[in-house]
Formats: C-alpha cells, structure tokens, sequence
C-alpha cells in the first residue's frame, strides 16, 4: 500500500523535526492544515518565509529582530550601561512585561549544560565580554557598568551564573544576579511578571 503523497509526506517529514512532535502529531497538524483555507494554509506559509527572510539576532544583543540593532538596544530612553543577561528571547519578553528594567539585554541563546553538549563557547559569552571591554561593541558605545544575571534558577541555570561570574571578575564592572524570588529548579519562562518584578527588585551580588 502507498504512503500519503509526496507533498504530505514532506510535511510530515518537516512537523516530525520540530520539538515535541511526533508522527500522530504532525499527522494531526498536517490534516488540519489540508481542511483549512487556502487563505490560512497560504499565511502559515507566508508567515514562515517572512520569519526565514526578515528575522533575526541582534548585532549587539543576540535578540531576535528584524532590524539592526534592535529596538531596545537602539532606545536612547534606555541605560544601555546596565545590561541584564538572559538564556532566551522568551525570558527577554518575560522581564520586559514588568517594565521594572530599563536597561539592556544580552541573550546568551542557551545556557551551559555539559550533560547536553552544550558548553561556555557555543553560547554567546564571547560577545558578551567584547560588550564589557569595550563600549564600542555596546548599544550606543555606552561603557557598561552594570551586568545583571538573569538566569534560571536552575542547576544548569546557575552553573552558568558561576562561569559568568568568574569571567566577568576581571572586569571593571559590577555583576549581580536576580534575588531568589523565583522558585528553585523553575524556568523563567514560567514565572509571572510579580514573580518577576520582586526578583529584579530584590536583586543582589552574585
């Protein structure tokens, strides 16, 4: 017996690689894509080619954007001394939706993990450091004097904190971390933004 035609089966193929999902998955994404609209499977599709032509990271922060630098970096309101580190875009939205932060970011894309493969090169540390040393590599040339780790407070969370940390001692430049107000062994993501505020409020030297 033949298989779905090649169309869906490419589908199938491309749904199976995202995380998460599954063949039952993908197969139940892929029929509901075939009964919708033209109109709606055509703006899916759109909406991924605009997402692979016209997104993405931040010559400075490592934000996803669509222009360069990004808006936050590019915001003259802000304090582009004071830079809060973060693992991914999605904490970024997190922390800004406290509008207790007006400083910068820096996105690290991950976090150190060694039992995943993932160690302090394959993150944007490097990057980070060229922000600190010299003022010229920061939004808007500003020299930082502040860096907040804003990191899960996990074990791979806070692994990463450590190596951060003992980077950043050689640098003039004062390193704090969110006070534990988020709950041990959480994500960020999870957290809500009063969760959020007291911990950026109640920060302390890491």
């Amino acid at each position: 017996m033949r298989g779905y035609p090649e169309p869906v089966e490419r589908l199938l193929a491309a749904l199976e690689r995202l995380p998460g999902i599954g063949r039952r998955t993908a197969a139940r994404l892929a029929f509901h894509l075939l009964k919708a609209s033209p109109d709606e499977t055509r703006e899916l599709a759109q909406s991924l080619e605009a997402l692979v032509d016209t997104v993405g990271c931040c010559s400075i922060c490592w934000h996803l954007t669509e222009v360069q630098p990004c808006r936050v970096c590019s915001d003259e309101r802000r304090d582009a001394g004071c830079v809060l580190v973060v693992e991914e875009p999605r904490d970024l939205l997190g922390i800004e939706a406290t509008s207790l932060h007006r400083g910068v970011y820096h996105v690290l894309t991950g976090r150190i993990d060694p039992l995943g493969g993932v160690g302090p090169s394959d993150l944007t540390i490097a990057a980070l450091i060229d922000r600190v040393s010299d003022p010229d590599r920061n939004a808007r040339r500003a020299p930082v004097t502040e860096v907040i780790l804003g990191l899960s407070p996990t074990l791979e969370g806070d692994a990463t904190a450590l190596h951060l940390s003992q980077v950043l001692a050689s640098h003039d430049v004062q390193v704090t971390r969110l006070a534990r107000g988020l709950p041990a062994g959480g994500r960020l993501e999870h957290a809500s933004a009063s969760v959020l505020a007291d911990a950026l409020l109640g920060r302390g030297p890491a």
